[in-house]
């Protein structure tokens, strides 16, 4: 248990002037990238919280290269979850400034100190998985101390049976009862059983003639350890009494970050009983120093003498303490040794000399002479991506890629190791890309059936040599024919050598029904047009006939890359078309259209005529877009009739994207104004629409009311009555806004037609209202502000009509 816990915070570093990034390993940049993207934090981000921090524009640029360079080796898939935390924060409310504080001190702590080196061996202390709690619950060690608060635990079994429980008093001693007084402070487990069983055998007890005794530890007192010097928390610490100077360490923090790992003293009653290497556990795993703590045991932590920094491909770069006698090999070891890509051969070490520093080589022989001194830092290099014996093949062959370059080795011969030409390969003519002396490029071509066949031909390639054979197909576009029409599946598919039309039609998944396998139309690019004529071909058109069940045709026609095959439906073929009735007819419902040139009225005798309550004035026509454009929507495109539909609907909603009832203005884009009393008192004149596929007539009640919205006060529903005004009804709702654009407002029948005011010298005129209308009186548009050079040209206009004005006075003087 802590019996006092002094607060201390670590200072995290805050300069990174003498980052120098090359220094740091592949590994720790792409832990500053996980970091950057567990904390949502762009490169733009990283960066400028970085160079807050005093790191250099020119080691900024090398960092992004260096992230930059690691993406591209990672590939597109494992950036997916940064491009979309990236493209969150482009799409998600953010502030319109840049909280450079709030990104530095809250979101880049971490990363800063990915930049400071670490010290080797202060992860002991800070990981929580690694705990260095005494156990409990093992069996009493037999040289275990006893002191006072103790408890021991007496068992005399075999011809006597006694189990005592006994505190040791703070005077040391224990009160055996029927026995007496011993004193056992001082004593270990094993010596103060000795002393338990002569009392025992001195006050008659026959131990050892059929009777045992043993004594094990019950209760376990605590201690009091002080730790000092350079750890976290220096202060006393109560622990229990089995734990170990880890067990303190742990408590305190751990060394500070000048404080020594390596000679640790442990002091008991003014003398120092051990000195604790932590290296020992760290690299050997070994606690040989871990002792047991007593009562008032002093654990000092003395300041670092020698520390070094080892950085660049080793296992563990970090700061190392390096004490007398050991070298640059032990230096090594501690690390892990190197890294699989570490150049070994020589280390940069950047020394300190009296007022500068000096650069010097370490070479591999020297490792185990040199003796580290006070701030050196050692640099490994990681070997050079360069290869001294590569070359490469890419393109038609069977196995591209990276091969030895043997001596004397030829064009030839490396296309042999790669496994031979593959069959689309063009042997026309190949490419060499060889490296100059200064490392510019040049290109050599030949021509591979050459090299193939004729020895003297042959091209002997040098280091970095890469060669590139094309495949015939790389040299064009990829062939397609397109088929469209009456076939269940158009589209475009993939080219191949005699194909037929009919090979095309199964592949689209056969005819639709009503196709008609009769004058299949074929259209073929021409290559040979007159541009000077203006009626010159622009594409070569045949007519091919195949059969219903496509298992003949014309075998003598094949088609060719990039033909159009066009199938067309039946003459006279028709599917059903409907139209829906509704409202008040005697049958409502849909009906069938019986031929092309049905009407209106037909089909309201065949629904048994009005009902009546019908309000035979209201009936409307709501009809499809495509009908509205002529056009039998059984025969178009519905993915182009979608598109259609979908962009007259925004364009209707940027229209009238201030109005009320824009959903009213769509539901009734579509209405076709009629007139059904006309058209029921006379059949068949032009009033008298004939029907479409899709369309839906409807005859309302007879109806009370008059909608009135827009820019009016009270948008409601007005109550009808005869001989009322436009103006009434509007009253009835409030009357006009101020923004209301009064000239501008309408009526919509509701039959579908729409009458809008009308304007006769300085007033308006109205139209009339009949039940069941709507009238919408629009807004006013935004009145824009005069510029200053609208203002200067309307001036400039009166001066001018000014002068003219005065000009033509005069001359009538």
């Amino acid at each position: 248990m802590l019996l006092s816990k002094p607060a201390f915070a670590q200072t995290l570093p805050s300069n990174l002037s003498t980052v120098n990034v090359n220094e740091l390993s592949d590994d720790q940049i792409r832990q500053i990238m996980q970091q950057a993207q567990t904390n949502n934090l762009t490169d733009a981000q990283l960066l400028q919280a970085l160079q807050a921090r005093g790191l250099s524009s020119e080691q900024s640029r090398l960092l992004q290269n260096r992230i930059n360079t690691i993406k591209k080796a990672n590939g597109p898939a494992n950036n997916t979850k940064q491009q979309d935390t990236q493209q969150y924060q482009s799409q998600t409310r953010r502030l319109n400034y840049n909280p450079d504080t709030l990104i530095d001190t809250q979101r880049t702590q971490k990363i800063v100190t990915m930049f400071q080196p670490k010290i080797f061996g202060s992860d002991m202390f800070k990981n929580s998985n690694l705990k260095f709690e005494p156990n409990l619950k093992i069996a009493t060690p037999v040289n275990y101390i006893v002191g006072p608060e103790d408890q021991l635990n007496i068992s005399v079994y075999g011809n006597s049976l006694v189990n005592w429980k006994l505190d040791v008093s703070p005077e040391g001693n224990i009160n055996i009862p029927g026995v007496g007084m011993l004193n056992v402070a001082g004593k270990t487990i094993e010596q103060a059983t000795a002393s338990i069983k002569s009392k025992l055998l001195a006050n008659n007890y026959a131990i050892g003639r059929g009777t045992n005794l043993q004594v094990s530890l019950g209760n376990i007192r605590s201690i009091k350890v002080i730790l000092v010097g350079e750890v976290f928390k220096p202060g006393t610490y109560t622990l229990p009494s089995l734990a170990t100077a880890f067990n303190a360490l742990s408590s305190a923090g751990g060394p500070n970050d000048v404080g020594s790992y390596r000679k640790i003293e442990i002091i008991r009653n003014n003398r120092i009983i051990r000195t604790l290497d932590i290296y020992d556990f760290l690299v050997k795993g070994s606690q040989k120093d871990n002792i047991s703590l007593q009562d008032q045991d002093v654990i000092r932590v003395p300041a670092y003498q020698i520390r070094v920094n080892l950085k660049g491909e080793v296992k563990t770069p970090a700061l190392f303490e390096v004490l007398p006698g050991e070298t640059l090999q032990d230096v090594i070891r501690f690390s892990g040794g190197f890294s699989d890509q570490a150049y070994t051969a020589r280390i940069k070490v950047t020394q300190v000399s009296d007022q500068q520093r000096r650069i010097t080589d370490v070479f591999e022989n020297d490792y185990k002479n040199y003796i580290p001194l006070r701030g050196d830092k050692y640099v490994v290099d990681r070997i050079l991506d360069r290869y001294t014996n590569r070359v490469t093949i890419l393109g038609a062959v069977f196995r591209p890629g990276e091969f030895e370059l043997q001596n004397g080795l030829t064009i030839s011969q490396l296309i042999k190791n790669a496994g031979g030409l593959k069959e689309d390969a063009f042997t026309g003519r190949g490419s060499i890309i060889r490296l100059n002396t200064d490392n510019s490029k040049q290109q050599i071509s030949f021509n591979v059936n050459d090299v193939l066949s004729n020895a003297s031909a042959d091209v002997r390639l040098q280091r970095e040599d890469s060669v590139t054979i094309s495949s015939k197909f790389d040299l064009h576009n990829q062939y397609k024919i397109t088929i469209k029409g009456e076939v269940r599946k158009p589209g475009d598919f993939n080219y191949a050598d005699s194909m037929k039309v009919a090979d095309l039609i199964i592949k689209a998944g056969g005819f639709a029904e009503g196709a008609s396998a009769k004058r299949i139309e074929v259209s073929r690019r021409v290559f040979d047009a007159d541009p000077r004529s203006l009626n010159s071909k622009v594409a070569q058109v045949y007519s091919v006939d195949v059969s219903a069940d496509l298992k003949s045709e014309d075998t003598n026609f094949s088609l060719q890359p990039y033909d159009i095959i066009s199938v067309y439906s039946l003459p006279g073929y028709e599917t059903q078309k409907t139209v829906k009735v509704e409202g008040e007819v005697i049958y409502p419902g849909y009906y069938t259209i019986q031929k092309k040139n049905e009407k209106i009225s037909d089909i309201i005798a065949r629904a048994g005529g009005l009902t009546q309550s019908a309000d035979v004035e209201g009936g409307s026509l709501k009809r499809d877009n495509a009908a509205v454009l002529g056009v039998d929507k059984t025969k178009i495109d519905t993915v182009a009739l979608k598109k259609e539909r979908t962009d007259r609907l925004k364009r209707l909603q940027l229209t009238y994207k201030d109005s009320t009832t824009t959903d009213t203005t769509q539901l009734r884009n579509n209405y076709v104004g009629i007139d059904m009393k006309k058209i029921l008192q006379k059949p068949g004149t032009n009033e008298d629409l004939i029907l479409e596929n899709g369309d839906v007539l409807r005859v309302p009640k007879q109806q009370q009311t008059v909608r009135v919205n827009g820019e009016v006060l009270y948008p409601s529903a007005v109550v009808y009555s005869k001989g009322k005004s436009f103006s009434a009804f509007v009253l009835n709702a409030g009357g006009f806004s101020p923004t209301a654009l009064k000239s501008g407002a309408y009526v919509v029948y509701p039959n579908g037609t729409v009458k809008g005011t009308r304007k006769f010298l300085f007033f308006n005129s109205h139209p009339t209202i009949k039940p069941g209308s709507e009238i919408y009186v629009p807004k006013k548009p935004a009145k824009k502000g005069n510029t200053t050079q609208e203002i200067l040209a309307f001036t400039t206009g009166l001066a001018s009509l000014g002068a003219i004005i005065l000009g033509i006075l005069n001359l009538t003087k």
